[in-house]
C-alpha cells in the first residue's frame, strides 16, 4: 500500500507555545530599532567639550634696539612655540600658559646686531631677565608656573 497519508506537524500558535520564528523576527526588529536609536543619540554633531586646562597669565617682554625674532610659549594644543619674525622693539605679549608647561621667551637679534633684553612675569610677578648682544645674539627667559592655587 503505497497510498500513505502524511501528516505534517504544524506548531501550535493559537493556544500553546508561540511560534519561534515570530519571536526571533520580533527580537531582531527590536534590536534594529534600538541600534538605530543608539546611532541617532551617539552620532550627533555636538562634540564633547574639552576639559578646561588650568592656566596662568604670563607676560613676555622684549626691549632694546634692533630687529629680532621672538619665540614664546602660549596656550597651544600641539605644545609648540609661536614665532614672530622681524619684530621691531619694544614688544610685549600676555598669554595664558597651561600649568605644567614652562613659560619661555627667546629672542634672537638679526645680522645687524644690537642689544635686546627679554623679561618674563608670571601672574604679574617678575621671574627672569636675560640680555642678548651683537650679531645674531640670543637670550632666553624661562620660569616655573605656580601650582593651581596660585
Amino acid at each position: 500500500m503505497e497510498n500513505t497519508v502524511r501528516e505534517e506537524m504544524e506548531p501550535e500558535s493559537a493556544g500553546g507555545s508561540p511560534d519561534r520564528r515570530g519571536v526571533l523576527i520580533a527580537g531582531m526588529a527590536l534590536l534594529a530599532c534600538l541600534g538605530l536609536l543608539g546611532y541617532g543619540i551617539l552620532n550627533t554633531d555636538e562634540q564633547p567639550k574639552p576639559r578646561a586646562v588650568p592656566t596662568a597669565e604670563v607676560t613676555y617682554e622684549v626691549t632694546g634696539t634692533g630687529t629680532v625674532e621672538v619665540w614664546y610659549l602660549a596656550r597651544n594644543e600641539a605644545g609648540t612655540a609661536t614665532v614672530e619674525k622681524a619684530v621691531t622693539l619694544p614688544w610685549t605679549k600676555s598669554v595664558q600658559v597651561p600649568l605644567g608647561k614652562a613659560p619661555t621667551v627667546a629672542v634672537v637679534l638679526d645680522g645687524k646686531g644690537g642689544q635686546a633684553s627679554c623679561t618674563l612675569a608670571i601672574r604679574g610677578k617678575h621671574v627672569q631677565r636675560a640680555t642678548a648682544m651683537g650679531e645674531f645674539g640670543r637670550a632666553t627667559c624661562t620660569g616655573a608656573l605656580p601650582d593651581d592655587n596660585g
